[in-house]
């Protein structure tokens, strides 16, 4: 394999779990850093042995030895920057979520596509082994057809020390930087909701600060979901039929445990049986892998998380925040 030279832009907390994972992969190297704070990313090259930093964001779309972009930067640069990237010539992925809406986001793909580059949403959630087992067990009856989903991410964040979040201009609140995970596993289990039933919290600004929603599909089957920024909400997922249900632990998004609520009774109410698997790095090698592989392959999109799911989950963000605002 041709080792890919790789671009990390941006220097936020993603990017100090990121990197080292992606450093750790087998034909990818990470060779330039960017920040719009030119110290910041000599201090991030320095900590992570990056060769090179710069402030110059131009300067790095311009480097024809440059491959890949990994762009992690506040959410409201996404779109114009993955597209000044893929109009460079480099293959990208963005950080979730991809953009503030489905329109930037399929206009990114269409760029993509025509271009012939690899472009994807970071959604790690997809490619985790215990994501994988889930929608095996499903796959295999081990619960019946599911019927149910339930996914909560509430966590509150303090306005200081990290007001991008609060900052209605770079963030998209709570829905886009979190409840984007509980829909995108309603998604991959159901598809796409027939009728969506939202309400929220949402400031003067603009800014939704916390959300609840009924995602609905045909014969009665229902998605029930939740995200704040403001408050904790049972930070579980879990996904029910006429056998039983199973349970993704806390953090559920970023979980490597699987309860399995099914086979007997005391197996239902009392003792699940516990499926574990080891964590690689900080979570995110499964979905770097795979994400070189394809790129090596000559693929646009990968098969995981293709371009059609993430404008699907679009969609049905675009419709909660037509509701809530």
């Amino acid at each position: 394999m041709t080792v890919q030279r790789w671009a990390a832009i941006g220097t936020g907390t993603i990017s100090r779990s990121v990197v080292p994972d992606l450093q750790s992969c087998e034909g990818a190297e990470v060779v330039i850093v960017q920040s719009r704070d030119a110290a910041k990313a000599a201090a991030f090259a320095e900590e992570f042995g990056i060769p090179t930093a710069t402030g110059d964001y131009e300067a790095v779309l311009a480097d024809p030895e440059i491959d890949a972009i990994y762009l992690a930067t506040p959410f409201a640069t996404h779109h114009a920057m993955a597209r000044a990237a893929l109009l460079a010539g480099k293959h990208v992925l963005v950080e979730k979520p991809m953009t503030m809406d489905a329109a930037e986001a399929a206009d990114l793909f269409a760029l993509a596509a025509e271009r012939g580059l690899f472009l994807m949403e970071a959604m790690w959630m997809k490619f985790s082994p215990v994501f994988i087992r889930l929608h095996e067990e499903l796959a295999n009856g081990t619960i019946g057809v599911p019927r149910n989903l339930r996914a909560t991410f509430g966590i509150p964040f303090p306005n200081e020390g990290d007001s991008s979040k609060w900052d209605v201009a770079r963030s998209g609140g709570a829905l886009l930087d979190q409840g984007i995970y509980p829909i995108t596993l309603a998604h991959s289990v159901f598809g796409e909701p027939t009728s969506i039933h939202a309400s929220g919290t949402v400031r003067d600004d603009g800014l939704d600060i916390a959300e609840h929603f009924t995602l609905e599909y045909a014969d009665g089957r229902y998605a029930q979901c939740a995200s704040s920024m403001s408050e904790f909400a049972e930070l579980t997922a879990s996904v029910g039929g006429p056998k039983g249900w199973l349970t993704l632990t806390p953090p559920f998004w970023a979980t490597t445990d699987l309860e399995v609520h099914a086979g007997g009774m005391r197996q239902i109410f009392r003792t699940p049986d516990l499926v574990e698997f080891p964590r690689e790095g900080s979570g995110y090698v499964p979905m770097l892998r795979a994400v070189i592989a394809a790129i090596a392959e000559g693929a646009t999109e990968h098969p995981v998380h293709t371009a059609a799911d993430t404008l699907a989950v679009f969609r049905t963000i675009d419709v909660i925040f037509a509701q809530i605002r």
